[in-house]
């Protein structure tokens, strides 16, 4: 059965001044929260594979494409082909992005998060509201 409402997948341009970019997952429930952390969890984490977030059935890619990958070292997400972006993490920085996600996945929230520390130019914003 397909959700009635989905988590939103967007790529938001130059968020500050400093011209920095953010790929965001947003208007979700903790139901939702949970479906992602669950995701992470069974294929990036225990199956140390590739996850391609824009496929799950929860979400709706509004503006991009976004893979979940496994790397010898925390790079954080890099623009590769156009609209898809890779997200090269190591398992102790997906493991801490589970942490992460337990907040929203327990109760609702209109909070943020950031996924990762990492000085890049294109950061993960995991945003319960729609804004």
């Amino acid at each position: 059965m397909r959700p009635t409402s989905f988590m939103k997948l967007e790529f938001l341009y130059k968020i500050n001044e400093f011209n920095e970019h953010a790929v965001r997952l947003s208007d979700f429930n903790s139901q939702q929260a949970n479906l992602f952390r669950d995701a992470l969890t069974d294929v990036v984490i225990n199956q140390q594979k590739s996850l391609d977030v824009h496929t799950l059935e929860f979400v709706e890619s509004v503006n991009c494409l976004l893979t979940l990958r496994i790397s010898s070292e925390d790079i954080g997400i890099e623009e590769v082909e156009g609209k898809h972006f890779y997200c090269d993490l190591t398992l102790e920085g997906y493991n801490n992005m589970h942490k992460l996600l337990t907040p929203f996945c327990i109760k609702e929230s209109k909070g943020y998060q950031w996924l990762y520390d990492i000085d890049t130019p294109i950061d993960l914003l995991f945003s319960a509201g729609g804004y």
